[in-house]
């Protein structure tokens, strides 16, 4: 196994200083030559929630070892929240698909099995990467090629998405300050394209922090763009249930447990077999 944490500000020192510095964990297998020397592994990008205000550990490690132990190799990336705004965050998770993609033989990954993950604001900042990869500044910026930026799909889970009446109005507060037009730039059901990769998409019907209409908007416009996509709405549950288990919620956090939402983990397995062809 390789477990490295790298400074990504060291690879690419164009990023912004006063917007900290993103961390970039691995957990990644090694291979075998009794099982395949030559094997490459399905990569998952982990960007955590926090309401673009902190980096919740709850929705880092705990999903990295799931999708290590269904077959991937998993990144966790720790980006900058306020006081840095857009497009710190942004960049940092373009980066990190770079460096991926850039050090696939190293990490034994293939580079065009690279998905992104992210929950709560984590979600609109993997669905950000998702609709944004091909904007010109991020490729400029991070002197590489737009199409080292792409992921190859998208896991949401109960992503803030809109900025509009049913926004989670911290989140695009700390992303955006008072920038009405940029606030409007990324409600991400406007900014879906032919481009958008495939995306799934899960939420419970009662959340009290981000409503389940973000995802019901997203799924809207992925459908009108006719991008693959799935959804899956749970009838229960509260926000923020990571793995929806024991190891996501602690001994304290009893109503973070949740069996039937926790499905979401197997499906959104199904749903990357599907969409590039893995062999897991």
């Amino acid at each position: 196994m390789k477990f490295d944490t790298l400074n990504l500000r060291r690879f690419y020192p164009q990023l912004s200083a006063e917007s900290g510095h993103p961390i970039l964990k691995a957990y990644c297998r090694d291979v075998s030559r009794e099982i395949d020397p030559e094997r490459k592994f399905p990569v998952m990008l982990i960007c955590p929630g926090g309401a673009y205000s902190f980096v919740s550990d709850r929705e880092a490690e705990p999903i990295a070892l799931n999708y290590l132990a269904a077959g991937f190799n998993a990144f966790v990336l720790t980006y900058s929240v306020a006081p840095a705004r857009y497009p710190s965050a942004l960049l940092q998770a373009a980066a990190a698909v770079d460096f991926i993609r850039k050090n696939a033989v190293k990490y034994h990954v293939d580079p065009d099995k690279i998905s992104i993950c992210g929950f709560s604001a984590g979600g609109h900042l993997a669905g950000s990467l998702a609709c944004f990869w091909n904007e010109a500044f991020l490729a400029e910026t991070l002197n590489t090629a737009s199409e080292n930026l792409k992921p190859n799909a998208a896991v949401l889970g109960y992503p803030v998405i809109t900025g509009g009446e049913k926004a989670h109005r911290g989140s695009f507060d700390n992303l955006c300050g008072d920038d009405a037009a940029l606030v409007k730039k990324m409600s991400l059901e406007t900014a879906v394209t032919k481009d958008t990769p495939p995306i799934f998409l899960w939420h419970t019907a009662d959340d009290g922090g981000v409503p389940v209409e973000n995802s019901l908007l997203m799924a809207s416009a992925l459908r009108e763009k006719q991008i693959p996509f799935e959804l899956h709405i749970f009838a229960e549950g509260s926000h923020g249930l990571s793995t929806c288990g024991y190891q996501s919620a602690g001994p304290n956090s009893p109503h973070m447990i949740n069996p039937e939402a926790a499905k979401w983990f197997e499906l959104s397995i199904a749903f990357l077999k599907k969409q590039l062809d893995l062999k897991l």
